[in-house]
């Protein structure tokens, strides 16, 4: 189980292409208790309405709701803010009204909140021009679970996994302004991303990486098969990890080339002291020889990348 051990990030690392399988065994792997007794906010990756990985699979949703509510969880609201397409549209294509109706979750769309739902977050040295909008119904939750996916992000993010999944808690349009204009338009994007999960801190990450886009993304690309399931808590170790195992596949992007721990989203993340330092402070726990010498080679492509 991942018990302490200062400064070193644990993760689960799963080989499957069962997705439910896959989480069960990677937060069981993990023995994390992250949300007994807790409201929970599931923030999964709706971005639009198209098949995994360009969203959140409902095998993964329906896997990892299924655990929180039999690990002791409160109640689970399910929230996010699309960034192509309505949300309510967006959720509906996809299924999640109808897992909530049978599982017996929430579900938020972060696009109707009023102006008053917003709270303001200024983080020093910030590259947003004056600070972003986050979520009051997150910073309220008890616990904050992310669920993302193994993506790049052909619209200056390079790429979309757990650090990215954050921007989904940013408003949109609140008190006139358009924030996502301004992300998109800014040549600091990636830092702002970073910048973004100062916000909170997430009690648990879940990286669907059973299927992974090597080029365009996020909503589309040519996909290939990940077979991994990973989970921790540490989210500059899962988009560390999720980078080296996207170029093992096969990514030729923006990110592709240079040390993992250099890319402007986990290098601002680290100055932020949101996670780890390097490579070398990673721990990947696997359940079986498979899994394990699958994660030593992903853990050696990341050490080798300086």
């Amino acid at each position: 189980t991942a018990t302490e051990e200062p400064g070193i990030a644990k993760l689960a690392f799963v080989r499957t292409r069962d997705r439910a399988a896959g989480v069960r065994q990677a937060l069981d792997l993990l023995g994390l208790d992250p949300a007994r007794g807790k409201d929970v906010l599931l923030k999964p990756n709706f971005n639009s309405a198209d098949p995994a990985p360009a969203s959140t699979h409902i095998d993964t949703l329906r896997a990892l709701v299924g655990w929180l509510q039999a690990a002791g969880a409160g109640p689970i609201t399910v929230a996010d803010r699309s960034g192509m397409g309505n949300s309510r549209d967006v959720m509906q294509r996809l299924g999640v009204f109808d897992l909530a109706q049978e599982l017996g979750f929430a579900t938020l769309s972060f696009e109707e909140l009023s102006d008053a739902d917003w709270e303001w977050v200024h983080p020093a040295g910030s590259h947003w021009a004056d600070g972003f909008p986050f979520a009051r119904p997150v910073l309220q939750a008890g616990a904050v679970v992310s669920a993302c996916c193994l993506k790049p992000h052909r619209y200056g993010g390079h790429f979309t996994m757990s650090l990215k999944n954050t921007v989904g808690m940013v408003g949109h349009h609140v008190g006139g302004r358009n924030y996502m204009t301004e992300l998109h338009n800014s040549p600091d994007q990636r830092l702002m991303i970073a910048e973004a999960n100062t916000a909170c801190a997430p009690a648990l990450v879940v990286l669907d990486g059973v299927e992974a886009f090597l080029d365009r993304g996020p909503d589309v690309g040519t996909q290939a098969w990940g077979e991994v399931m990973l989970a921790g808590t540490d989210r500059v170790a899962v988009d560390a990890v999720g980078l080296a195992l996207l170029r093992l596949l096969g990514y030729s992007g923006e990110a592709a080339q240079g040390p993992v721990f250099a890319q402007d989203q986990i290098r601002r993340a680290v100055e932020l002291g949101l996670g780890v330092a390097g490579p070398e402070k990673i721990r990947l726990l696997a359940p079986d020889e498979d899994s394990r010498a699958y994660a030593d080679q992903v853990l050696a492509a990341l050490l080798a990348s300086g």
